[in-house]
């Protein structure tokens, strides 16, 4: 009895050269996040949960002991411009055990990259230090050690051996201190944390503001509207055809060189003047000391709302608000008014002004009606092509001239004849 040999399994087909080498990348199955950390940061460094300064909830920031605190500034693109990031080994440089392995990659959705920057730990150590502030000078172990729920991550940083002389020089930049025996002994005080800040800001407008903070926060805000703005209506001339003969003549004689003079010459004589447009007035400038008042006051306003508490907030306004405050904001308070009034003026002089314009009133309603009937009718439009499936759109386009229509198809029949 002779039996079917069992039939050769199916080989799987090779693939293509291309794809064996370069597999297709896909995307990352979980949300990845692309950081930037410092180069020089050692292995000591490690990514840590600090509480915020200002709000106190816990935050991701990157710890190094050499370099100090450093957090997270989020780079990303506008989200009316999406963008992706793609992420590739090249073969020639990942080896493994002396041969190259193929090129890998995957690509994030979201062009969102988190940069690491230095932040000052001063603002860390202000809660701890305000509220233990009772008025009595404490070693800083001590005030530390006051603190029962200091999450374990900020202990950790606060009692490394390698940070510990940067951490006590920040702490006395905005402390009074005593010397006790061996140990030096700290009270926080608002009027130092004060200078601290100033100084801070004083280095910021030194480098120069961004270009956006510098555009939103210092140009908008002295931009003073122009006033007074006259245009003069040309007065028609009545010997025209003297003008054309004259102007003939000139341009027969003219030169280079005299140009200017001939087309002087020519409205002298005709006897009339022709009153040209009154030169637009300059915007007055801002002085320099009030421009660099308010770069100063943006400066101090970041820092306070990103890293103090509201109550520290209020308390920082009064001292510079006070006497013995380290900088005079009267001048720039004093332009900011005048500038709101010159707006205001602006404001009610465009309103008066509004009859002197080309359209009326009427014109301008009846424009309106008109543009938004046609919107309407667009919307209307868009509605129905967006109802429509496209085997309708596609039989709109066929030439039907010369076809019966379908109703043709399902009209009475005309009575026979008998």
């Amino acid at each position: 009895m002779r039996t079917r040999s069992n039939a050769p399994s199916e080989l799987p087909e090779p693939k293509s050269e291309p794809e064996q080498r370069h597999p297709p990348l896909t995307a990352a199955e979980r949300p990845s996040k692309t950081f930037l950390l410092p180069s020089s940061a050692t292995d000591d460094a490690r990514m840590v949960l600090l509480p915020n300064p200002k709000t106190g909830e816990l935050t991701r920031y990157f710890f190094c002991p050499q370099l100090g605190v450093h957090e997270f500034t989020v780079v990303a693109s506008p989200s009316h411009v999406p963008r992706s990031i793609l992420f590739s080994h090249p073969s020639g440089n990942t080896p493994s055990k002396g041969h190259a392995t193929p090129a890998t990659g995957s690509i994030s959705k979201t062009a969102e990259i988190l940069v690491a920057t230095p932040i000052d730990v001063i603002f860390f150590m202000v809660p701890i230090l305000s509220q233990s502030a009772n008025g009595l000078f404490q070693p800083l172990d001590d005030v530390i050690d006051s603190q029962d729920k200091l999450p374990k991550h900020l202990r950790h940083v606060l009692y490394n051996e390698t940070f510990r002389k940067t951490l006590q020089d920040r702490v006395e930049a905005i402390c009074d201190s005593v010397e006790a025996g061996d140990q030096q002994m700290f009270r926080f005080s608002e009027t130092k944390l004060l200078r601290e800040l100033v100084s801070k800001a004083e280095r910021m407008v030194d480098h120069g503001l961004p270009k956006s903070m510098e555009e939103r926060f210092i140009r908008q805000a002295l931009a003073t509207p122009l006033m007074n703005v006259k245009r003069a209506v040309p007065v028609p001339k009545d010997n025209s055809s003297n003008d054309n003969k004259q102007e003939e003549k000139s341009q027969e004689k003219e030169t280079p060189s005299t140009t200017t003079t001939s087309s002087a010459s020519a409205s002298g004589e005709s006897g009339e003047s022709t009153p040209a447009s009154e030169p637009l007035p300059e915007e007055p400038k801002t002085p320099d000391h009030v421009a660099q008042l308010l770069r100063m006051s943006t400066a101090l306003s970041f820092m306070k709302e990103s890293y103090l508490s509201p109550s520290l907030c209020t308390r920082i306004n009064e001292l510079l608000a006070g006497p013995d405050g380290p900088i005079d904001f009267k001048p720039l308070e004093d332009h900011l008014k005048h500038v709101a009034s010159l707006r205001a003026e602006a404001l009610a002089s465009r309103s008066l002004d509004d009859f002197s314009r080309k359209r009326s009133a009427e014109d301008m309603d009846a424009a309106d009606s008109r543009a938004e009937t046609k919107r309407r009718k667009e919307e209307e439009e868009k509605k129905k092509k967006a109802g429509e499936s496209r085997g309708v759109r596609e039989l709109k386009k066929v030439n039907t001239a010369g076809m019966k229509k379908l109703s043709d198809f399902f009209t009475k029949a005309a009575p026979k004849n008998s």
